[in-house]
């Protein structure tokens, strides 16, 4: 902390005056920020260079400044400073003998500044000038961010104690206020008594020691209670809201995550249908090439039967020698003749065995997914009729939360109907007894200016008669000590007559407190209630949980089905592959029949009239087969729409209930 102590010697040089010692060393030591000055006499020029110096300075959160002499001007001057910072918590300004230019200072401090929490301002004279007093506890009004305020020994009187009680209707941020040993008196005590309804944030006031009577502080003490009280519900409140808030979120962020995963799974089963469909697509584009070649094969074997039919009108004289061979060729060709129509006949069977499989298979996929449409009917209707149920114990929550509040307004009007009656009864057996107080605090009075000007005197020589002030001290507090036992015992007196009274409000202060004991009850009650809605709820996320899996299983029994229907596509194109083999063989068949009976002559034209004939039956039976293949294929797109409709349709229904489940009418409004 050099960095401190050297800025305030420069500063100090440049007002022109030498820095004190004392402060330069509790400068430099500064422990955790706690600048402590206590019992030293500071300047005028070294506030000066204080206010300078705290004005920007960052380390400092707590001032001690009790018993430091300070002229008006040097106190003055110190807190203009402390006005622009934004760090200080703490400000200890006890002892300082500040009066009408102090009061105006600090209420520009509280004005202005937005970080000191803790005051304190004991043994000073701040109630002394009205005016001054006046300008701050306007400044205290405004004020949100002090917490603490010590203004013992102040010389406060009623009309300072009235100033006070207006700036407690306007504060919401003071929560504790010491004003022990004043002059505040009986009228003082009933103005911060009236001002207390009006304030929920000050659960403490200390009025030790002024005069007050013991109804009115048993009055201020009730209400601290009620607003310690009212703290501790609103702190339970706020730590519930913080959990249910923070519970809310962690649902919505798993619900968020289910709905990613599912919306992932559709994207990707949707990716895996494209790819199949591409994948198809392609392979019947290799099947449809391999078909053209095979055309382009007929046409070349027409050209070489050209060619074959023009050798045979050559070879007509060489027919004769080989019509022997060609009985034999013949029986050959009709042997081969009974073979393929036998080998069609059992195509054709094979052929019609698979489509009526293939149907019994589609009318039982429509069948299961006819169940799983009605099993997902059912699903939503038992999730509607459970969201019925929670909206309904929502309202009778929502009803018996009004009716508490209702009767707990009716118990606050009953309970200040008869604080009204006490003090109206209190006022008038005061009155009475009025003449007798104002005799004592006169007396009072008189001894409190003695002592005053007792006090002024000595403070000029204060360091050299501190032990004699202190004397001085004590012997006005016995001497007040004395007085408040006289005060004593005419209240006393008092206190005798209006036992009967309180026993009687007291009796209805404990039929108000059993009624608020019931209404309590019934506040746990309505908890148990909303104990038991709560666990509905977590009922419902299990059934979510339930059909969430039932959905994955659905899911499953789809992809299952896409692959049994992949398996079958290709062992289709596989069997249409081994056809389209077996009329390549026999192709080559007929070829090496052609070349036997190339040296055939006159009926070698009826053989190769048989083979267009044949030809013919075999470009009948591909443009069939391609007809099967291209009905095949369209009824595949088919399937793959129907799937794809019913898998959006399942996608629409998650998203309608993940938008209209309980969780999601559970969460707060942004």
């Amino acid at each position: 902390m050099e960095e401190v102590g050297s800025s305030y010697s420069r500063l100090c040089k440049e007002s022109g005056a030498e820095p004190q010692e004392t402060v330069l060393q509790r400068l430099h030591e500064l422990p955790r920020g706690r600048l402590d000055l206590a019992t030293q006499s500071l300047t005028t020029d070294t506030c000066r260079a204080l206010g300078k110096l705290l004005q920007k300075e960052a380390f400092v959160t707590e001032l001690v400044l009790s018993d430091c002499m300070l002229s008006e001007e040097g106190a003055t001057l110190l807190l203009q400073g402390l006005c622009a910072n934004t760090v200080l918590q703490l400000l200890d300004l006890k002892g300082n003998n500040l009066q009408a230019t102090g009061a105006e200072a600090l209420g520009r401090l509280l004005r202005q500044n937005k970080s000191i929490q803790s005051l304190t301002l004991e043994w000073n004279n701040l109630g002394t000038w009205e005016d001054a007093f006046a300008t701050f506890c306007g400044a205290l009004a405004a004020n949100g961010t002090l917490r603490q305020l010590d203004l013992r020994n102040n010389q406060i009187n009623h009309k300072g104690a009235e100033e006070l009680a207006l700036a407690l209707e306007s504060n919401t941020g003071l929560r504790q206020l010491d004003l022990r040993w004043n002059n505040i008196g009986l009228l003082g005590g009933r103005a911060l008594a009236s001002c207390l309804p009006s304030n929920r944030t000050l659960w403490r006031l200390e009025l030790a020691g002024n005069s007050v009577p013991s109804d009115v502080l048993r009055a201020v003490e009730q209400a601290m209670d009620h607003n310690q009280d009212w703290e501790a519900t609103f702190r339970e409140n706020q730590a519930r809201t913080r959990v249910l808030s923070k519970e809310v979120r962690h649902l919505q962020e798993e619900k968020s995550k289910q709905f990613q995963d599912l919306m992932e799974t559709i994207d990707k089963q949707r990716e895996e249908m494209a790819r199949s469909t591409r994948t198809s697509a392609a392979r019947v584009g290799q099947l449809q090439e391999a078909l053209n070649e095979r055309q382009s094969i007929i046409n070349a074997l027409k050209a070489k039967l050209q060619m074959a039919e023009a050798a045979l009108a050559l070879s007509e004289q060489k027919a004769q020698d080989l019509g022997e061979r060609l009985a034999t060729a013949e029986q050959e060709h009709q042997s081969l003749v009974q073979r393929q129509a036998q080998e069609h006949r059992l195509e054709q069977q094979e052929a019609a065995e698979r489509e009526s499989k293939l149907l019994r298979d589609l009318s039982a996929a429509n069948e299961k997914n006819l169940l799983l449409r009605n099993q997902a009917d059912e699903l939503e209707r038992k999730v509607k009729s459970q969201q019925d149920q929670l909206f309904l114990t929502r309202q009778e929550l929502t009803n018996t939360s009004a009716e508490l509040k209702i009767r707990t307004i009716q118990a606050e009007e009953r309970l200040e109907l008869e604080k009204k009656r006490s003090r109206q009864s209190l006022e008038d057996s005061e009155h009475l007894r009025f003449k007798e107080v104002e005799h004592m605090t006169r007396h009072l009075e008189e001894t409190e200016r003695a002592m005053l000007e007792r006090v002024q005197r000595l403070e000029a020589v204060r360091l050299s008669l501190e032990e004699e002030l202190s004397r001085v001290k004590a012997m006005a507090l016995t001497e007040r000590g004395q007085a408040e036992e006289e005060l004593i015992k005419a209240k006393n007196q008092v206190r005798l007559e209006e036992q009967q009274r309180l026993g009687h409000l007291e009796e209805k202060l404990r039929l108000l407190t059993k009624a608020r004991d019931e209404a309590q009850s019934s506040c746990l009650q309505q908890r148990e209630m909303v104990a038991e809605a709560q666990a509905r709820t977590s009922q419902l996320g299990l059934q979510v949980e339930g059909l969430r899996r039932r959905l994955e299983e659905l899911q499953q029994e789809l992809s299952n089905k896409d692959q049994e229907k992949v398996a079958e596509v290709t062992r289709v194109r596989v069997e249409l592959q081994e056809q389209n083999g077996r009329l390549q063989a026999e192709l080559t068949a007929q070829e090496t029949l052609k070349e036997k009976v190339a040296a055939l002559e006159r009926q070698l034209k009826v053989i190769a009239s048989d083979h267009r004939e044949a030809l013919l039956d075999r470009e009948s039976e591909n443009a069939s087969l391609r007809e099967k293949l291209r009905l095949k294929e369209a009824e595949m797109a088919r399937i793959r729409d129907e799937e794809a409709q019913r898998a959006s349709f399942l996608q629409n229904a998650v998203l309608a209930y993940v938008q209209g489940s309980p969780l999601r009418a559970l969460s707060p409004q942004k």
